[in-house]
């Protein structure tokens, strides 16, 4: 799905990085155009969040001295709006020689730059040097796909691939680190893991690997691939329960880490996997 805004957007041009804040920067995106395709329609009522991790972020204060931290923003999936990462990666960088009075001046702006592009309130979470080497690093929890032997030939989203047992119910969490997407601007590789845990209809582990794996050559952003593997779930194996997240690598300093799920999910993993 290729949005005829994306022309305007910062992806695949030469581009000039600003160091002094300016919030036209950000590139809003809105989602409904990824929704239309999706397999469920309308889709269905979910709870989720995208979970953004910035590794490069830097101000200065009052006396000019530069100041360097990590953020971590959660956008609401019923947010109107993603915003394309490039114009995000511009934005943080637009504070490097911006002098700012302390960093609840900081928070300040980007809550309500970040929060007006998205189109709904977004949390924020800085974390100064003192906490960095708190943030661990562990694998997701759940049974691994990816030793399976398989001979997959579908490269593009092929949810028939799915194949469910209706008569056996079971309550398991799967992970495949065999996640791949392409940008759809850029077709630059997107690189991630993804975690599935559901109650209902026992699903086939070797389909599930070759419908991940199918995701391969697909030109989508990170929210539109979780939402659809979420969708195609739903649709051909029903389940009573439903939990989909994906963390991908960073690039240009920030990670996206979407997850969709069918009953609210109060805490998720801080830890970040080696690949991030």
């Amino acid at each position: 799905m290729t949005n005829p805004e994306l022309h305007q957007a910062p992806l695949g041009k030469e581009t000039h990085y600003p160091d002094q804040y300016d919030p036209t920067l950000l590139f809003p995106i809105p989602r409904s155009g990824g929704r239309s395709q999706l397999s469920l329609q309308p889709h269905p009522q979910w709870y989720g969040a995208d979970i953004w991790n910035a590794y490069e972020l830097s101000w200065l204060n009052p006396k000019g001295k530069p100041q360097v931290a990590m953020a971590r923003f959660t956008f609401e999936a019923a947010a109107p709006n993603i915003i394309e990462s490039k114009s995000f990666k511009l934005y943080l960088n637009s504070f490097n020689q911006t002098r700012l009075d302390s960093t609840e001046s900081l928070l300040a702006r980007l809550q309500q730059d970040l929060s007006a592009a998205s189109g709904a309130p977004v949390s924020i979470q800085l974390i100064k040097p003192a906490g960095f080497a708190r943030q661990a690093i562990e694998d997701l929890d759940g049974t691994l796909l990816d030793e399976l032997d398989i001979a997959p030939s579908q490269y593009e989203p092929d949810a028939s691939l799915l194949q469910c047992r209706p008569e056996t119910i079971v309550q398991e969490t799967l992970v495949s680190n065999l996640l791949k997407s392409n940008c759809p601007v850029t077709r630059q590789p997107d690189w991630g893991s993804l975690q599935i845990r559901y109650e209902g209809p026992a699903i086939d582990h070797v389909s599930l690997l070759e419908y991940i794996i199918s995701y391969r050559n697909h030109d989508g952003f990170h929210e539109q691939c979780v939402e659809q593997v979420f969708c195609d779930i739903m649709k051909h194996c029903q389940p009573v329960k439903l939990f989909v997240y994906a963390r991908y690598t960073r690039r240009g300093g920030l990670d996206i880490n979407p997850w969709r799920s069918t009953f609210p999910v109060t805490s998720l993993p801080a830890a970040r996997q080696a690949r991030q």
